[in-house]
């Protein structure tokens, strides 16, 4: 069976990443051999009682696969869901912080090293904070009676406001010495707290969220074309929205209440999955998801090998996303010409 352009940039992409993952387990500044790092794969629960062998396997099964994989996760959700968020509010320039969704995960989490919370709370409170921000804008929204894509992104953009304002309270009133640290460098997004209990909290929720997200990339397509074009071919507006509002919330407020805030990942995967194959979602968002795993995984491998001290992602992702998005749009900009 001969496979389709598309299909051979997925497979190409999946190997890629495969490929990155298993580059990544032997980089660190503890250096382990190729031929230990096989062994401890093929045999996880092998047990020594060499000291140096059983550090080793903390190395690897403790440390380094829950990273990446929490890494991939963290990458693929954000991308998917920026690729999502721009179809449906026919704006390239949107993100997954346009709806709040960050900021308001980014207050709760915030709150929770305020008050001392353990790292279970504090991925309860930014999920909670994270997910009634929807309801919020739902509610705001039918109190105006107002229910078009404009007022959803002007509610969005102000809750947003409204909350990045809180997590400045918060950093303001937090002690300089211990709490404000914490902070900031959560904010700022890391993975150097990843273990298998993260793992399955953010990767769960991200696979269903994900499989649903792909499912409906259909109605996506449509909801692209605008509201009156929907209405036309008798499909709930309204629902079909909220219904992919909703999961993209989730995959956002997991991915913030577990590793932080980080950002540009969710604008420029879309724009180069859209150079790859098109701006037809049923296409464009497995190849976003695999393409913003892949990133984010070379990403964190930079943050912990640039610098003894671990840079923060969002440092990172920042300066390559501000170059690359401008190398992005001009690519588009001539393609279009």
């Amino acid at each position: 069976m001969t496979l389709l352009p598309h299909q051979r940039i997925l497979i190409g992409l999946i190997v890629i990443t495969l490929g990155l993952a298993l580059f990544s387990l032997f980089l660190g500044h503890y250096l382990i051999s190729v031929n230990q790092i096989f062994n401890l794969l093929s045999s996880p629960f092998y047990v020594n009682q060499d000291q140096l062998l059983t550090f080793q396997q903390q190395i690897i099964w403790q440390v380094r696969i829950p990273r990446i994989l929490l890494a991939f996760f963290a990458g693929a959700g954000l991308a998917l869901c920026g690729a999502v968020l721009q179809g449906l509010f026919y704006n390239p320039l949107v993100d997954p912080h346009v709806i709040g969704v960050t900021s308001s995960a980014a207050f709760g989490g915030t709150l929770a090293i305020l008050l001392n919370y353990s790292t279970f709370g504090l991925i309860v409170l930014a999920f909670l904070f994270g997910t009634s921000t929807l309801l919020l804008i739902f509610i705001l929204i039918k109190s105006l009676k107002q229910s078009n894509i404009l007022m959803l992104v002007l509610i969005g953009l102000v809750l947003s406001g409204f909350f990045s304002a809180l997590v400045s309270l918060m950093q303001y009133l937090a002690d300089t010495e211990e709490k404000l640290p914490s902070i900031v460098f959560w904010l700022l997004g890391s993975f150097a707290t990843a273990n298998w209990d993260k793992l399955i909290i953010l990767s769960i929720p991200t696979i269903i969220a994900s499989y649903l997200l792909i499912r409906l990339s259909w109605r996506i397509n449509i909801l692209s074309l605008g509201d009156n074009e929907v209405k036309g071919l008798g499909i709930p507006v309204l629902f079909s929205r909220w219904l992919i509002l909703i999961l993209c919330t989730l995959i956002i407020s997991v991915q913030v209440a577990v590793s932080g805030c980080i950002g540009w990942i969710g604008l420029i995967i879309p724009h180069a999955a859209r150079l790859l194959v098109g701006g037809n979602h049923q296409r464009l968002l497995p190849i976003a998801f695999w393409l913003g795993g892949g990133f984010m995984i070379v990403i964190d491998d930079m943050a912990r090998l640039i610098s003894t001290a671990e840079i923060p992602l969002g440092i990172i992702t920042a300066l390559i996303g501000a170059p690359c998005f401008v190398i992005l749009l001009r690519q588009q900009i001539l393609s279009r010409a």
